[in-house]
């Protein structure tokens, strides 16, 4: 994707964070000659070699799937906050612009099951599970429960080789009209 250098973030930390808190993403591959995007949680992890992972998994009955190749290179597309910016929040003429934040992961797939499918899974729906008032866990499920259900999804993991951050957060402004699209923002709230 492209950045301009006053909003690329190189802060692997601080990108890492993002990614375990937007885990919900869009997976790109080239299915059948075209691209091909599906929306579902990527969750960030790190393989039992300590490289760093997306784990998910597509339905079965998604063709997605179905040409995923460890030669082949994968896309997984995140969006955190985005709002749009008015000019007339400045103090000066000049064009309304959109703030977001987005993380491009590149990686090599490779599809998992059996039992290293049904770990990611509880993991998956153990940090999912946290807020829940009355939470599940899929090692209280029954054995035949999980292994019918499992039968219906294929796993994958996704090996990280590049990583690409905007923070387009208006950082080319001075302090000035940086603390007015702040301000202007918060009287909007969650209405955008």
């Amino acid at each position: 994707m492209f950045i301009s250098k006053d909003n690329r973030n190189t802060n692997a930390e601080e990108i890492k964070e993002f990614l375990r808190a937007n885990s919900f993403g869009i997976l790109v591959t080239q299915h059948d000659g075209r691209p091909w995007a599906t929306h579902i949680p990527l969750e960030f992890d790190t393989d039992k070699d300590g490289s760093e992972v997306l784990n998910g998994h597509l339905s079965r009955g998604n063709p997605q799937w179905k040409s995923f190749t460890e030669e082949s290179e994968v896309l997984a597309i995140f969006h955190g906050p985005n709002a749009y910016i008015s000019s007339s929040w400045y103090d000066h003429e000049n064009v309304p612009t959109w703030n977001y934040i987005a993380v491009h992961v590149y990686g090599r797939i490779r599809l998992i099951e059996g039992e290293e499918l049904i770990e990611i899974m509880k993991k998956q729906v153990h940090k999912h599970e946290l807020a829940s008032e009355k939470p599940i866990a899929v090692e209280r499920m029954s054995k035949e429960f999980v292994e019918t259900e499992i039968k219906g999804i294929v796993g994958f993991q996704i090996k990280i080789g590049e990583v690409q951050a905007s923070y387009k957060l208006s950082q080319n402004r001075d302090s000035k009209n940086h603390e007015n699209i702040v301000k202007e923002l918060e009287k909007i709230g969650d209405n955008q």
